[in-house]
């Protein structure tokens, strides 16, 4: 006699079927936001980094004076 429990189920297949879509979807949609969240803290990382050292290659600038109202 054949198990009842092992044979294939079309709504159950369908269910998953709809499931595995939509995890693919949000996965691709986070591995997405992920990589642009990564990629502007490197560009901002690199960004300081590149401003701290050419900080002291950069002349000093005397105070501007403030004008007197009259």
């Amino acid at each position: 006699m054949t198990n009842p429990w092992l044979k294939k189920n079309p709504f159950m297949s369908m269910w998953l079927s709809g499931a595995n879509s939509a995890a693919g979807s949000l996965r691709g949609r986070a591995m997405g936001e992920a990589k642009r969240q990564t990629t502007s803290m490197m560009t901002k990382a690199t960004r300081d980094v590149i401003d701290a050292w050419t900080a002291g290659f950069a002349p000093l600038t005397a105070p501007s004076k403030k004008r007197k109202g009259r």
